[in-house]
Parts: C-alpha cells; sequence; structure tokens
C-alpha cells in the first residue's frame, strides 16, 4: 500500500508532503487499518478551512481525500501526522 500526504496553506504557506510504502512493513496491517478508516470519509472536492489553516490530500492507492483544518476527523488526523513523520 502506498500512502501519500500533501499538506499546504499554513501561515507561511510551505508546502510538505511524505510518502510511505507500506510492502514488507511488520507494521502494514496497522497501516493499512488505520488508512482505510482514514479514506472512510468520501472527501471529494477540497474542504474549505479555516484562515491560515491546512488543507490536505491524502491519497491511498490512487483514492484520494481532501480535507482541511479543523475538519479532519480523528483517523485523518493520525493518519496525516504518521505519514509526515515517518514518510520520505
Amino acid at each position: 500500500m502506498r500512502i501519500q500526504v500533501r499538506r499546504t496553506g499554513g501561515f507561511a504557506g510551505i508546502e510538505r508532503s511524505a510518502t510511505v510504502d507500506t510492502a514488507g512493513r511488520p507494521d502494514a496491517d496497522d497501516w493499512r487499518a488505520l488508512a482505510e478508516e482514514a479514506l472512510a470519509d468520501p472527501g471529494g472536492a477540497p474542504r474549505t478551512g479555516v484562515p491560515d489553516g491546512f488543507a490536505y490530500e491524502i491519497t491511498v492507492d490512487g483514492r484520494t481525500v481532501h480535507t482541511a483544518d479543523p475538519r479532519l476527523t480523528d483517523a485523518q488526523r493520525r493518519l496525516v501526522s504518521r505519514v509526515l513523520k515517518e514518510g520520505a
């Protein structure tokens, strides 16, 4: 499973992105469960966030969800945080 996160916006407007490939990872099942929960919200068009907030594009194996602060679900927030921390 390939998980990509792209974060845009914020006060400085600096874009940040990261990708995690779960193939061969011992925690692949945990990643899959979290990704499936995060994508359970269909998303669609980018949601309007708050001024100077972040907007997120979460893509898992070609399926994309758009969301923005403060409207992330708990699963989306956990997935975004984990991918941006551990991804390349």
